[in-house]
């Protein structure tokens, strides 16, 4: 039985709802699809300053849906993310302010590190070289955070946390800097259940969030295009209809709660995002036994060579 009221615990104390609504990529789809999310019951808007190749991502759409929907904002857990052009210490406060700007709010609830790398200072969002490669900055991402801690303490993040980043990466971060993330958004569902790192974040006090909780279903990852779907495969179907849902594709969300993380899928279609709410039920102990035998180690998500950064080094889906 659905509850639609999961929620986790950061380690600031604050209540993140388990399922929360994605809006990566489709941008001019947005407005329309987060008030049917807010319709259908959804607390937890994930946007960003950049999505799929898409300047000033999905935060004015989403700022619009909120405001014309009439909920109180303090009823609700936004999220949004810090792009990498901004990286330098003195660019973080001001690309938090664009996007509060954009979103129509004074805070939000937390604020990630996209990615743990930097690109370029200016205006350009991607910035290229005659040659088109990616021109990287010089400022280290721990520089970065201590900036973040900033806007933290200031109250405009209720929260913040990284995004893409290898333990060894975050373990440097917590060592060098004051506040220890709230929480980490990266690629993880069934094909890729990276249990060993995900514990090792928790055991940090670090809560996973999962991106693209249904794996290859996205059709920009090339990666999972010449095999079958995570959401139909037979093992999350027969699952789904055991507990008589509608699919697989609920089965990898509630697989993801009962990890203790918190879900992020994505649709624009009414229907399915009413169906995703309902990802929030009970697995039993017999199901989750079967689901870590659908572990490929999958990852689908790896920009490595187009931003100039190796991701995931030592992680679960790399490949070396």
């Amino acid at each position: 039985m659905a509850t639609h009221s999961t929620t986790f615990k950061l380690n600031t104390g604050a209540e993140i709802p388990a399922v929360g609504f994605g809006t990566w990529q489709d941008k001019d789809a947005q407005e329309v699809a987060v008030t049917e999310a807010l319709k259908a019951g959804y607390k937890h808007i994930d946007t960003a300053r950049m999505f799929a190749s898409l300047p000033y991502g999905t935060e004015p759409a989403c700022g619009a849906a909120i405001k014309k929907s009439g909920i109180p904002r303090s009823t609700l857990f936004i999220t949004t993310k810090l792009w990498n052009n901004s990286h330098h210490p003195s660019d973080v406060e001001p690309a938090l302010d664009a996007s509060l700007k954009d979103l129509g709010m004074d805070y939000v609830d937390l604020y990630l590190m996209h990615w743990p790398v930097a690109f370029g200072r200016g205006d350009s969002m991607f910035p290229k070289d005659d040659k088109g490669k990616t021109i990287n900055g010089d400022t280290d991402y721990v520089d970065t955070w201590k900036a973040m801690e900033k806007v933290y303490k200031k109250g405009k993040a209720k929260a913040i946390g990284i995004s893409n980043f290898s333990r060894k990466e975050t373990e440097r971060l917590i060592k060098e800097s004051e506040v220890v993330p709230a929480a980490h958004q990266i690629e993880v569902h069934p094909y890729l259940q990276q249990n060993e790192a995900c514990e090792w974040f928790r055991s940090k006090g670090i809560h996973v969030q999962q991106y693209s909780p249904f794996g290859n279903q996205n059709e920009i990852y090339s990666k999972g295009q010449n095999m079958g779907k995570l959401i139909d495969d037979p093992t999350l179907v027969a699952i789904a209809q055991k507990h008589n849902k509608k699919n697989g594709a609920q089965v990898a969300l509630a697989w993801g709660i009962a990890q203790g993380h918190s879900v992020l899928p994505k649709s624009k279609t009414p229907s399915r995002i009413k169906d995703n709410l309902e990802g929030d039920f009970k697995l039993d102990e017999e199901d989750l036994e079967k689901l870590k035998g659908v572990d490929r180690k999958m990852r689908f998500n790896d920009p490595s060579g187009n931003f100039g950064f190796e991701f995931y080094v030592g992680e679960d889906g790399k490949v070396e």
